[in-house]
């Protein structure tokens, strides 16, 4: 009887440290249920507060999904897009279009007055993204959290580190990888674009006083009708043309029709290395067909773990907007 106590307590013990490993290497300290006895509220405010945006602005799915993503993208996931101020991350041209920074605002007064300093506005922010996909028909996962709030919010940072309208394919996996997120992560995770970013395309690509010619034909006047040549770049145009304010694959199916809004989306259908991703996506073959709702949730939660501070790194910030 004590042998079989003995090698039930190792079992036990293995079990643990293993569970403790997995929690440390792949998700940095942060884990689902985080709150559940510090703020057990804490999902459903942030999905009421996604809900009630989301009934006049359909558009604010894609931009807590992209706003989600550029904050991963610079520093960790640790809320630092969300800093409002000069120079901040917010003033960088790829963050001007972000949609959504109310819905943060808003979930986080409510859970501020139920549960004072305990929710970091980063957790918020990765919580407000999953809700957004779910009510536009997407798929739900589980949101590790735990995360704590970054101080510090520079423009450049973001100008130096999100993958531009531009980027060749190489630059992009690049980034990704500097991120511990693979060639298919990028592929499932590259949504709205400011004129700015990719007015030269339509106009004057590359300096040639033209378009750029991998744009299709009949979709070239549709782009230049939303960013006209003088416009203030300020304008959004979404890269899911055709189905901006619902989750699906028509993003994939746009890229190997000629109508990747940004240069960099087009350059995914052409290249040897992402291409075959998205054929998987369209069961175009290329490789087994690929489930793009498992494999979003399973890569928004690798994002989501990019850089995270935890314990007692970070903040938690009372105002989203502002550090303490």
């Amino acid at each position: 009887m004590a042998s079989s106590i003995n090698r039930m307590s190792v079992v036990l013990f293995l079990a643990m440290a293993a569970a403790i490993m997995l929690t440390t290497v792949h998700g940095q300290g942060t884990r689902v249920g985080f709150y559940s006895t510090t703020c057990p509220s804490v999902e459903t405010t942030v999905r009421s507060a996604v809900q009630s945006r989301f009934g006049s602005d359909p558009t604010v799915m894609a931009g807590l999904l992209r706003m989600h993503f550029h904050d991963c993208f610079v520093q960790g996931c640790d809320g630092s897009v969300l800093i409002s101020g000069t120079g901040t991350e917010r003033t960088a041209i790829p963050n001007l279009s972000l949609n959504g920074f109310t819905v943060v605002d808003d979930a986080k007064a409510q859970l501020e007055a139920a549960c004072p300093g305990v929710v970091s506005c980063a957790d918020i922010l990765a919580l407000a993204a999953r809700d957004a996909v779910v009510l536009a028909n997407g798929p739900t996962w589980a949101v590790p959290t735990g995360r704590r709030d970054g101080t510090v919010s520079r423009a450049q940072d973001a100008l130096d580190n999100l993958p531009g309208p531009s980027d060749s394919v190489e630059s992009q996996i690049q980034k990704f990888t500097d991120r511990n997120l693979s060639v298919q992560d990028l592929v499932t995770l590259t949504g709205t674009a400011s004129c700015a970013t990719f007015n030269d395309r339509l106009f004057n690509y590359q300096g040639t006083g033209g378009p750029d010619p991998s744009i299709a034909a009949d979709f070239l006047p549709t782009l230049r009708s939303a960013c006209p040549q003088n416009n203030n770049g300020a304008a959004r145009v979404a890269m899911d043309t055709g189905s901006q304010n619902e989750f699906d694959t028509s993003y994939y199916t746009n890229i190997r029709n000629g109508r990747g809004v940004l240069e960099s989306d087009q350059r995914l259908w052409t290249d040897n290395r992402t291409g075959p991703f998205v054929g998987r996506f369209l069961g175009l073959g290329g490789g087994p067909n690929l489930n793009f709702n498992a494999e979003f949730g399973q890569a928004m939660v690798r994002m989501g773990n990019v850089g995270v501070r935890t314990g007692t790194d970070g903040e938690i910030r009372r105002v989203c907007s502002a550090v303490n």
